[in-house]
């Protein structure tokens, strides 16, 4: 029953009734209740969901109640708790909706009046989730060019473009106006810093103090645009967005040794003012828009950039519910990556539940996980010349048309003959996988139960399915590092190999190794042969008679057991394993890993397998064919040989980490195997894995009504046409996220603010822009510009709104305290890499050279398990890692502290904006850490080198590392410091400064 101490009868009779319960109309439910229920209630409330035990999707199920009981008495709205629960006590939010506006006052009496008249619902009337928001919100309006304001003569003549225009418009409205422009030298370190993130050399510095060219601001954008380090400069803040790093993440956090070249792609990129909407297109289908090209591949690691989680792809099968799991949530992070970063739409919050505050359904968000649906992470192999891509291509088909041509030749022989070749070509591209690296090799054989008893007899049996001709077994040990074993764990000291027709070994028993007499040698993982005298048998046991010690017990393990007939084929890979008892822990330890074909040291093996299969095979092909198609066959093979002589006289490829259909097998097998096709997806019911609701093709959110929300693509085409989909959707002309969002970026990074202040988000739960109207032109100029990166900063750049002071005045200070209006520039502290770097270019110690794997500044250790980043124990004299930053490995799991303490970017998080924290870590680091104390004693080095007397040096210190000649009384004071306490001491200082972190 409702707790409401009111009492209906007594408000009617005082005359308190609400204006809807008052009305002549009845409340029709149809028409005004149910949009209620169906907008602010269902999404929280229906029969999957059920919050509160209540389901107001039917009437039946609404009268049930829930936890709190009734919760609607028809005729009694004051014992009707769902009153009680939307309406607002004193002072206080409404009960419900728990997230959200609450409802009006008018839609509370609404359903006010329809309790009162008998809660009546149509018989057989169901309702349906209707909360998703509708497109009438600011960041998905349809772009149009606003008109330039007019401006008072005494701002117009601030205007250096239209930038000015619409932000002079803004302060003009608050008695505001720009703050008078900053000092050359001011402008001079803030552009150096903003565009290429290092410091102006004394000479630089000099040189543009004394320059009496009236351009000489504009050439000098001109030039730092142009430089290299421009790139470098810029594409960290693009990684921070994608949360790029170098290793896995997740708990095993292990290395991505080839997930640079998508670093370098995104520097070379920008360097070459590359049209944005080719950028993006590139990182979604680059493999398919622009095909034989480096860039088309690499920037695929775009897909592959964020973390990854080893264990539960690499180690969990995909049918277990953990790997479903990994899966889903790679998907996620693959959707998440691509809305947040290229539209700013937080279309991730639909994964369990429609949107709560923006256009998105769960049907939205799983059909963009279907775009992705066929791809994995992966290293992918490509070439960097386009030449050399178009001849790989033209030769590989080539191969494939006369292999298929001898394919289709021998389906045709007769049956026995095909059935054996299909045998041999089914283990022979097994071993080729192998031999391509593309198995896992975490599969380590067989492992019987512990036991304390060294003499207890333990056996592990294969089934060959028939009753086969045995000619050759090969037994092969294993690899473990357990109590530092290594070579042949578990390798049993006495054992026997028995084969019989009679699977409990009772009847018909051959024994056909005896190994029992005395003790044997280990043999590490050498594979032991043994050639057999024609045996006939179906079941193949190994019993080990005297067990191998592990630590304080005993046990039996292998890696493989190879059977082989007279067709060299492997009779036992894959087949049916059972053992006397067996430690079934996998991926590592499994009966079936005693016959997967993967074992330590099986690539040699593999290619003498390789060998000897390819001989039988040609054997069997030749005795089932006619002397006509043999002299047709030589001169084909002699073209096949012809061709892939070319092929292997190619420069080697080089390999990206990205996303890519993968086509290793073991655990994570990807969609390789089934030639990329993509995995079906279903809507998740509350994202549980284990509850697919109903089926969904590729498709995006329907916020743009001008282009389709669903793609129409057969079903047998390729899975790179639904990225190609979902890149040209983002792309187009008509997308308003992608250019408002791209603009809004830039214009951070040059401000220390965006114009939205959510990068990542421009929907209802994000920021409103402080600036509409020039966000507005800012994207429309860059989207019908061509998309240049470049041109959109040198019109930012060139405005008189970025050449201010940063000094403040009390009329801004108390009219726009956060200046969101931009009466002045705002201070800016660089950032984390910018201090590494330009400390390393003041020591003298910068190493220039551009792209490539990263630098460690870390010393690793147990790199094949669960690696340990030692950051502590790294030198920091090593000129490997005297590079820019941009190119340090990032490692996920365990931070640079040095970096971090600086608030260097979480390559966990899509990072749209840093932190800026000032506290005594920060400052503790920047005085203490050897880096800093090496590299200030480097800087003493170089100016002793220039200068011998106290007073010289300390000027060119100020030069150096402040841009700026010292005061009297900084000379005098820092001076003294250099003869009491050394110049190394006065550099320390230096770099300690405010002034050396911030850039006015």
């Amino acid at each position: 029953m409702a707790t409401s101490p009111w009492n209906f009868a007594a408000i009617v009779a005082v005359g308190l009734l609400t204006p809807s319960l008052m009305a002549a109309e009845p409340v029709d439910f149809t028409r005004d209740v149910a949009p209620i229920f169906e907008r602010r209630c269902i999404s929280c409330h229906d029969a999957s969901t059920k919050k509160g035990s209540l389901d107001l999707t039917s009437y039946a199920s609404a009268l049930a109640g829930g936890d709190s009981g009734a919760v609607i008495e028809p005729g009694k709205p004051a014992e009707s708790y769902l009153l009680d629960s939307i309406r607002a006590a004193a002072n206080a939010k409404p009960e419900m909706p728990k997230s959200g506006l609450p409802l009006t006052a008018k839609e509370v009496a609404t359903i006010e009046t329809w309790i009162a008249e008998g809660a009546k619902w149509p018989e057989g009337k169901t309702l349906v989730d209707k909360s998703l928001a509708d497109l009438a919100w600011w960041s998905l309006e349809p772009m149009k060019r606003p008109a330039i304001p007019d401006l008072a003569p005494a701002q117009t003549k601030l205007v250096r473009n239209p930038i000015d225009a619409f932000l002079l418009a803004k302060l003009q409205e608050q008695g505001l106006t720009y703050n008078p422009e900053a000092d050359r030298r001011t402008l001079l370190r803030r552009l150096f810093f903003d565009l290429v993130g290092l410091p102006p050399s004394p000479e630089e510095v000099e040189a543009f103090l004394k320059s009496e060219d009236p351009q000489a601001y504009e050439k000098l954008v001109d030039d730092l645009l142009s430089r290299p380090a421009y790139g470098e400069r810029w594409a960290r803040h693009w990684l921070d967005i994608v949360h790029y790093a170098d290793t896995h993440g997740y708990d095993k956090d292990q290395l991505r040794p080839n997930a640079w070249p998508y670093r370098d792609y995104v520097i070379r990129s920008l360097n070459s003012d590359k049209p944005y909407r080719q950028f993006l297109e590139e990182q979604l289908a680059g493999d398919v828009l622009y095909p034989g090209t480096a860039d088309g591949i690499e920037a695929l690691g775009f897909i592959s950039a964020g973390p990854w989680d080893f264990v539960g792809h690499a180690e969990v099968p995909e049918t277990k519910i953990d790997g479903m799991m990994a899966r889903n949530l790679d998907r996620d992070d693959m959707v998440t990556t691509t809305m947040n970063v290229f539209c700013s739409l937080t279309t991730q919050c639909a994964r369990c539940h429609n949107h709560k505050f923006d256009p998105v359904s769960m049907d939205d968000y799983y059909s963009l996980q279907a775009v992705f649906s066929a791809l994995d992470r992966a290293d992918r192999k490509y070439d960097a010349d386009a030449t050399v891509a178009k001849k790989r291509m033209e030769l590989t088909q080539s191969v494939v048309a006369i292999e298929k041509r001898i394919t289709d030749h021998q389906s045709s022989l007769a049956s026995d003959a095909s059935e054996e070749i299909a045998k041999i070509d089914e283990r022979m591209k097994a071993l080729t996988a192998m031999l391509r690296g593309e198995s896992p090799r975490s599969e380590f054989g067989y492992h019987s139960g512990l036991t304390n008893n060294q003499s207890e007899a333990k056996w592990v049996q294969i089934d060959l399915a028939k009753s086969e001709t045995i000619e050759r077994l090969v037994i092969i040990g294993c690899h473990d590092d357990f109590n530092n074993i290594g070579a042949g764990f578990g390798f049993p000291i006495r054992y026997r190999v028995e084969i019989s027709d009679d699977a409990k070994f009772q009847a018909g028993v051959t024994t056909i190794v005896d190994r029992t007499e005395s003790d044997n040698r280990n043999p590490g993982i050498a594979p032991q042969q043994f050639d057999i005298d024609r045996k006939q048998g179906r079941f193949v046991r190994i019993t080990a008679t005297k067990l191998a010690p592990r630590q304080n017990d005993f046990n039996f393990a292998l890696a493989e057991v190879q059977v082989y007939g007279a067709s060299g084929v492997n009779l036992a890979a894959g087949k049916s394993v059972q053992g006397y008892d067996t430690i079934e822990a996998p991926p590592r330890w499994r009966a079936s890993n005693l016959v997967d074909g993967i074992y330590m040291g099986e690539g040699a093996e593999a290619s003498g397998e390789l060998k000897q299969l390819a001989a039988s095979r040609e054997k069997i092909v030749e005795a089932a064919t006619t002397p006509e198609w043999r002299t047709q066959l030589a001169s084909l093979k002699a073209d096949l040989a012809k061709q892939q002589a070319d092929l292997a006289a190619l420069p080697p490829q080089q390999t990206v980490y990205s996303g890519t259909i993968h086509t290793g097998g073991g655990t994570f097998s990807g969609t390789g195997g089934r030639g990329g096709k993509p995995r079906d997806i279903f809507v998740l019911d509350r994202g549980e894995v284990t509850k697919p609701l109903r089926p969904v093709g590729p498709g995006t959110v329907p916020v743009v009504p001008s282009l389709p929300s669903r793609f129409d693509i057969p079903a047998d085409a390729h899975e790179s046409a639904r990225r190609v989909a979902l890149a040209k959707w983002i792309g187009h002309n008509d997308n308003p996220l992608t250019w408002r969002s791209i603009v809004n970026r830039v214009w951070q990074y040059h401000f220390g603010r965006a114009i939205v202040d959510s990068p990542n988000d421009f929907g209802r739960m994000g920021q409103l822009p402080t600036h509409p109207e020039l966000l507005e032109y800012l994207a429309i100029e860059f989207r019908d510009g061509g998309g240049s990166i470049k041109s959109l900063h040198k019109q930012i750049l060139l405005s008189t709104a970025y050449r201010q002071s940063s000094a403040t005045h009390a009329a801004g200070n108390e009219k726009d305290a956060d200046n969101t209006l931009l009466w002045r520039m705002n201070r800016k502290r660089i950032d984390a890499e910018c201090v590494r770097d330009a400390t390393l270019v003041l020591a003298g110690k910068m190493q220039t050279q551009m792209g490539g794997p990263g630098y460690w500044d870390f010393v690793l250790e147990k790199p094949q398990h669960s690696p340990h980043y030692e950051y502590q124990k790294q030198d920091p004299d090593d000129l490997k890692t005297h590079r820019r930053s941009i190119y340090r490995f990032i490692v996920r799991s365990a931070p640079d502290p040095f970096m971090e303490s600086l608030d260097c970017a979480d390559p966990s998080l899509l990072v749209d904006k840093r932190n800026e924290t000032i506290n005594a870590l920060s400052a503790l680091t920047m005085l203490n850490n050897k880096f800093m104390v090496r590299m200030s004693e480097h800087l003493a080095e170089r100016i002793a080198k220039e200068h011998a007397q106290p007073e010289a040096q300390t000027r060119r210190l100020y030069q150096l590392a402040l841009a700026r000649e010292p005061s009297a009384g900084e000379l005098a004071a820092v001076t003294a410091h250099v003869k009491q306490h050394g110049l190394a001491s006065s550099c320390r200082m230096m770099l300690n400064l405010s002034e050396f972190v911030f850039v006015d």
